[in-house]
């Protein structure tokens, strides 16, 4: 008996000088990640600024920064969206970002503030929009993102972008597979992995070299990397989500790769899932799509603006977008398929 109680004894001893020590190295790790990653962190009148480690915005005190947000109006927004407002935010001739507001008012609103947080503090590629830092206050929250200079994919196709240039093949081909890679590293590379659920030509945005930066994670909620979907009330917008979202109210990887697909249309037809034509004859973009692409007549639905094209590799983003558009999301391949298919 006295046996059994030592025994006992000493594996509560163990367990609790075990988790002790998790809570010790987690806490190890936290303050290592601040050091790595946040220049400055102060308080101003009840909210609170972050900036996270970037050579742009070293020289810059928080005080600039906030003084400047504070000037937004409506003259300044380049975007919206169902989550906040885009402003470009210039600090100087030479230096520039894109601030998103969140205004706060619900738990489920401050719940998706900090997951984007979550999300986006250690997310480094190339096809993927850098999250600089952010703003928390009572009233309202502000996201700091580098500034896309060429502004969206769908601005380009869709007429409405400052330089009204038309997109030739060669560059829409570099941005579906910019687009991709970004995806596929939120799916495959991100721990957790990253489902985006609102995939769509407004958030595709374009640098200076008109390469594709994946943006808006206001939507993104994490998954385990054991999980295969999450529940959710709202998700993505109507024309790209995926049929069965309609069914079963979950977000999915295979969503994504869904979206991308009409992603692919847009970019092949020059066409918007929602174009009027489509309303007026009681049909979408991918219905219309499917029917051309299976009769092998997709010269019939590609973009007018495009002059000449290698048809051979055209028809190969055709084939490439069917697969994603696949009804049964067991059949459409992952994103890291999807990229090796492209490249």
């Amino acid at each position: 008996m006295r046996n059994s109680l030592v025994i006992a004894f000493s594996i509560t001893i163990c367990f609790i000088a075990f988790v002790i020590s998790k809570i010790f190295i987690s806490i190890l790790l936290y303050k290592r990640w601040r050091r790595k990653h946040v220049i400055y962190e102060e308080g101003y009148a009840g909210g609170k600024m972050v900036i996270f480690r970037s050579s742009v915005l070293k020289s810059l005190t928080s005080d600039v920064i906030l003084k400047k947000t504070q000037k937004l109006n409506n003259k300044d927004i380049i975007g919206s969206g169902g989550y906040g407002v885009v402003y470009e935010l210039k600090l100087n001739d030479s230096t520039a970002f894109a601030v998103k507001r969140l205004n706060r008012g619900t738990a489920q609103r401050d719940k998706g503030f900090e997951r984007e947080l979550e999300a986006m503090a250690d997310i480094k590629h190339r096809n993927i929009v850098t999250l600089h830092g952010y703003y928390t206050a009572p009233l309202y929250n502000l996201l700091i993102y580098e500034l896309m200079p060429n502004g969206s994919l769908d601005s380009f196709l869709h007429g409405r972008s400052k330089n009204k240039k038309v997109l030739d093949w060669p560059t829409r081909y570099r941005i579906a597979k910019g687009a991709a890679r970004g995806i596929s590293y939120l799916h495959h590379d991100c721990i957790p992995h990253i489902i985006h659920r609102d995939i769509k030509s407004s958030n595709i945005l374009l640098d200076q070299n008109m390469e594709a930066r994946v943006s808006d994670f206001g939507l993104a909620t994490l998954m385990q990397p054991n999980e295969t979907h999450v529940s959710t009330i709202v998700a993505g917008t109507f024309g790209y989500l995926a049929p069965e979202y309609f069914d079963t109210g979950r977000a999915t990887a295979k969503g994504d790769v869904y979206s991308f697909g009409v992603v692919l249309l847009e970019l092949l037809t020059g066409k918007r899932p929602s174009d009027e034509a489509f309303m007026e004859e009681g049909t979408n973009l991918v219905t219309w799509v499917k029917a051309v692409v299976q009769e092998k007549k997709e010269e019939l639905v590609l973009d007018d603006s495009l002059e000449s094209c290698p048809m051979q590799e055209v028809n190969k983003v055709f084939n490439i977008a069917m697969m994603c558009l696949e009804p049964d999301p067991l059949k459409r391949p992952n994103m890291a398929e999807i990229v090796n298919l492209l490249e």
